[in-house]
């Protein structure tokens, strides 16, 4: 199974420059990194990409534009 930090999840939705709703959002991690991977992150770890999607929901990490929501460089800690 594979493991990867949530930061990869954000730095994919800024190289997309597209917005997303929690439905495409959790499409494009799973076209990305698979059905079976798991995501971690400095606080929480072995969710799946809706666990995921709502961690960094409520970290924060989203901001609102039309048609749904999207994240910013500045948002991705870098540690």
């Amino acid at each position: 199974m594979n493991n990867v930090h949530g930061h990869e999840v954000m730095h994919m939705m800024v190289n997309s420059g597209v917005p997303y709703t929690r439905e495409t959002l959790r499409s494009a991690i799973t076209h990305q990194f698979g059905e079976e991977t798991r995501f971690f992150t400095c606080s929480a770890q072995g969710m799946s990409a809706e666990e995921l999607i709502v961690f960094l929901e409520n970290k924060g990490k989203f901001h609102p534009v039309d048609g749904g929501f999207t994240t910013a460089p500045e948002r991705i800690c870098n540690h």
